[in-house]
């Protein structure tokens, strides 16, 4: 019972928004985006996802391989610097990269001072375009693959290695023919993850004027007073997230890897030439400028040069800690419900994977429209605390699943001896939940906590839709700013919301590589 109301409130805002799609939003509005913009908005979705994969490949699996088992000058910097840019949401990235490459940006200016040339003498790329929301996006995202494609390199066996070697192989036909097939499913399982949050986008696409299925769901909502016609654009998006939700758990669940061997032994690195290390850690480098450092860096040097929105910002800070600590609480309270049912019978495991996966798969955009049908089928108001307890509820709806990870992690390293040691004993089902399985919890309830907090200070489109009049956040502040194009007014918002993920990115970068050298050192 406890497993079913858990469920229903995490799936509750994706069952009203599917539904409402599936019987309604027909009409002369439907017909009229089926004829002049459906299409477009498809392909551009599937053309962004599909440059994005490029990209993130590029970036993460390279990265990860020399990272995870060569030396070369920088590697212990790059081990935890390139998951920097998970701190960083994508629209933020959008807003610095926008200013860097504009005319009056850095670059061209710097360009037409070492050539003479005038800004109509040459071409340069536009980043209001598909590849400039992928690129915007594989810098925001690709520590996703990088993660999961580390520890699979990481947890190569040794054996398998030495014997590609002595067979003659040379390291790149090791890279292609044995780790490459072995780390393919993790590898599949971080993009996966990364094309979903590139899916979901709204910040980003609509700064950079590219019509995706997400700007396309928020027009239909926003200007066109059309919210059952937003809800059918809305089903094509969560299938497109279910189809990339589905890949995912296929390649968790094919992410295993087989040895033969009496001892699995992780493979020592090997010092690069310096030739070649050089070459890698320019390639690093020129990740984690892009990615991250050039930037930040243009934000902060715009923030210091204009002063810019200082005083302003107390307010929606504080409404960004409130909703952000509230729909924490939420979400870890389903969360913990979630992973401690699913651990009672196989009927519990499967609602409850099934709500969680539901909720985050889909869009918060969708998210909210569900919210917005259910309020108006209830017959509340959008405005007031109706409308702050309903966005609290999507937060906790759209981030359960990212707090049920760390939970279930801290579960698999618990022996089941613990739980029959207490049965045997005479305990009852309360009493493990109280002095088992709640504390056993408790051992991932801090990396739980985090993400979702950090999670929850990101998110733009929900919060647009469903918050209550003059209660700006820092994401809906920097959005407003950047939109109306004062993109001074907007770097010290998005600047916090980036600081604010610094800490627990670079926490988990440490745990990670502490972890790494442990197994290496074992």
């Amino acid at each position: 019972m406890t497993t079913l109301v858990a469920a229903l409130l995490i799936g509750a805002p994706v069952i009203a928004a599917l539904t409402t799609g599936l019987i309604g939003g027909g009409g002369q509005a439907w017909t009229h985006i089926v004829s002049t913009q459906l299409a477009g908005y498809t392909l551009a979705t599937l053309g962004v996802l599909a440059l994005t994969t490029a990209l993130v490949l590029l970036f993460a699996v390279p990265s990860a391989w020399f990272v995870s088992l060569f030396d070369f000058p920088g590697r212990s910097i790059f081990e935890w610097a390139l998951i920097l840019p998970l701190a960083a949401p994508g629209y933020v990235l959008a807003y610095a990269w926008a200013d860097i490459m504009e005319v009056g940006g850095p670059l061209q200016s710097a360009l037409r001072d070492i050539t003479g040339l005038s800004a109509r003498d040459y071409w340069f790329p536009s980043l209001y375009s598909i590849p400039g929301l992928s690129f915007v996006m594989a810098c925001a995202l690709y520590p996703y693959a990088y993660l999961t494609a580390r520890a699979a390199f990481t947890n190569l066996s040794l054996c398998t290695m030495e014997a590609a070697r002595s067979l003659g192989a040379s390291p790149f036909r090791i890279f292609i023919r044995v780790a490459l097939p072995a780390a393919r499913p993790a590898i599949f399982a971080g993009l996966a993850l990364a094309l979903m949050e590139t899916a979901a986008d709204y910040g980003a696409a609509s700064y950079l004027g590219v019509q995706t299925l997400s700007v396309g769901i928020f027009r239909a909502w926003h200007s066109f007073s059309e919210p059952a016609v937003a809800a059918r654009l809305a089903f094509l998006l969560i299938l497109i997230a279910f189809g990339l939700q589905l890949i995912e758990r296929q390649a968790r669940g094919r992410g295993t890897i087989q040895q033969t061997a009496t001892r699995w032994r992780t493979p020592k690195r090997q010092t690069l030439g310096r030739r070649s290390g050089l070459i890698v850690t320019v390639g690093c480098t020129a990740i984690l400028l892009l990615a991250f450092i050039f930037p930040v860096s243009r934000l902060v040097w715009i923030s210091m040069e204009t002063g810019i929105g200082q005083k302003a910002m107390w307010r929606p800070f504080f409404n960004s800690l409130t909703l952000a600590f509230a729909g924490s609480a939420l979400a870890f309270l389903l969360a913990v419900t979630v992973v401690i049912s699913s651990r009672q019978n196989r009927f519990s495991q499967i609602i409850g994977r099934l709500a969680a996966g539901a909720g985050y798969a889909a869009p918060g955009i969708v998210l909210a429209l569900g919210a917005l049908f259910i309020l108006s089928w209830s017959g509340l108001s959008v405005a007031g605390p109706a409308a702050l307890v309903f966005l609290v509820w999507i937060y906790a709806s759209r981030f359960t699943a990212a707090g049920a990870e760390p939970l279930n992690a801290a579960f698999s390293r618990a022996p089941a001896s613990l739980g029959n040691a207490a049965r045997s004993l005479g305990a009852n089902r309360f009493q493990r939940l109280v002095r088992v399985d709640l504390p056993v919890a408790m051992s991932g309830a801090a990396a739980a906590s985090i993400i979702l907090f950090v999670e929850m200070l990101k998110e733009l489109p929900a919060t647009l839709m469903l918050r209550p009049f003059n209660w700006d956040t820092l994401a809906v502040q920097a959005h407003a700013y950047a939109s109306d194009e004062r993109l001074a007014a907007a770097t010290l918002p998005s600047l916090m919301i980036t600081a604010a993920g610094l800490l627990p990115v670079i926490l988990l970068s440490l745990q990670l590589t502490r972890a790494g050298e442990s197994r290496a050192g074992g």
